[in-house]
């Protein structure tokens, strides 16, 4: 019996008594996973990426685990809420215009405390300051960094539409403004190369494009490496005790690390190990999050119809955003219908196997989004699920 195929019939077994669709994350994989982050990190301490994770019980699990340290929240609501919920030293990884939340932020010590959030502009704070309806606690702030690379005189841009500011005279004077401004504090700076943490470098089939992805990021790894560092002694210069750098991704975890102006990493994706990984020869992580859909149909010879199935991930549409089948090994979509909103044909000699009501395990192609298909996530240790645990979505909290 392979290794899949071993995995496939504990999942079977440890939720015999589960209807699918049901989702499930084994814990001997996510466990794997921390330690092999760890392992790359080097001993710097890593931030956790809640959007990955979107579940409060398995982010306390990671979080108890020495070397993890921290949350990096994906909405200011999600950050209030974590910091009401006994998490601290959460870092919000993107602007707000929440001024609700604004408001409940600089009303309360212990939120202020707890709660860092991102800016690029100074018109954010003053969006902050307008929102604030009385309150007037001191507001943690990170500035983000812009890590595209930027190529013939930056008529090519390669990375992600995040910060506008690029360059160490524009994060300075952004550090200037928040250090001049009452109420506000700069604690950090925030730097996520997406296009080195989050584009695999092994695409299957595509060797030439495999190629050029890995020069591409090795060229925009020493870029950044010495951008950054500019960045961090320009800030300094206005803010010598800033508390962190933060800067990485699962992908890029050991090369972040090494730089020396950053003092931590983040990464969450790594932990479930998605299908998007498996473009990946940075590391090999094992997929720890996996959702099941039953079948209900056998239309014809090599043809399964399972339930459900169209969870497509965020980014440009395409089949790598699809979820994959993966148990048992060796089923496909149709071509001509995919995954669909209410049924999903499966093609390939497994389905012949197959009964009505047996489970087909799929990954999803990204990490947390697979949380806002389901309530809730059993947690499977060796053949038996051993606890059974809310999603985000499950305890009513769908912030995005």
């Amino acid at each position: 019996m392979t290794a899949r195929a071993a995995d496939r019939a504990r999942y079977d077994r440890a939720t015999a008594h589960l209807d699918a669709p049901v989702a499930i994350v084994d814990l001997e994989a996510f466990d794997a996973n921390a330690d092999d982050i760890l392992r790359r990190a080097g001993g710097k301490p890593i931030r956790v990426a809640s959007k990955s994770v979107r579940c409060r019980a398995l982010l306390e699990r990671v979080l108890a685990r020495d070397g993890f340290a921290g949350v990096m929240s994906f909405t200011l609501a999600e950050s209030l809420w974590l910091a009401r919920s006994g998490f601290d030293d959460i870092l919000l990884a993107y602007p707000s215009a929440d001024r609700q939340g604004f408001a409940e932020l600089a009303g309360d010590p212990k939120l202020a405390a707890g709660v860092t959030v991102m800016i690029d502009d100074p018109a954010q704070l003053r969006l902050i300051d307008d929102a604030r309806q009385g309150g007037s606690e001191e507001v943690r702030v990170c500035v983000e960094l812009d890590t595209s690379l930027k190529l013939f005189g930056g008529r090519v841009r390669v990375g992600a539409r995040r910060s506008p500011l690029h360059s160490p005279a524009q994060v300075a004077e952004l550090a200037r403004t928040v250090a001049r401004t009452p109420g506000f504090r700069l604690v950090g700076i925030m730097a996520y190369e997406g296009h080195i943490a989050g584009v695999g470098d092994a695409v299957a089939g595509r060797p030439a494009r495999s190629r050029a992805i890995r020069l591409m990021q090795a060229t925009a790894r020493r870029e950044l490496a010495r951008r950054r560092a500019e960045v961090v002694r320009a800030v300094r210069a206005v803010v010598p005790d800033l508390e962190f750098v933060n800067g990485g991704g699962t992908g890029s975890v050991q090369y972040t690390a090494a730089e020396d102006a950053v003092t931590e990493i983040a990464a969450g994706s790594g932990l479930y190990v998605p299908r998007l990984f498996d473009n990946y020869t940075s590391f090999r992580g094992r997929p720890a999050a996996l959702f099941a859909l039953p079948v209900v149909r056998r239309p014809g010879v090599g043809v399964v119809t399972v339930l459900g199935g169209g969870y497509p991930a965020s980014g440009v549409a395409g089949t790598d955003r699809l979820p994959v089948p993966y148990l048992p090994a060796g089923l496909g979509y149709d071509p001509q219908e995919g995954p669909g909103e209410v049924q999903t044909p499966l093609l390939g000699a497994p389905a012949d196997d197959l009964l009505i009501g047996d489970k087909v395990w799929f990954r999803h192609a990204k990490a947390g989004e697979l949380c806002e298909r389901f309530d809730t996530l059993h947690l499977v240790e060796g053949d038996r699920v051993t606890a059974t645990v809310p999603t985000y979505r499950g305890e009513g909290r769908t912030f995005l």
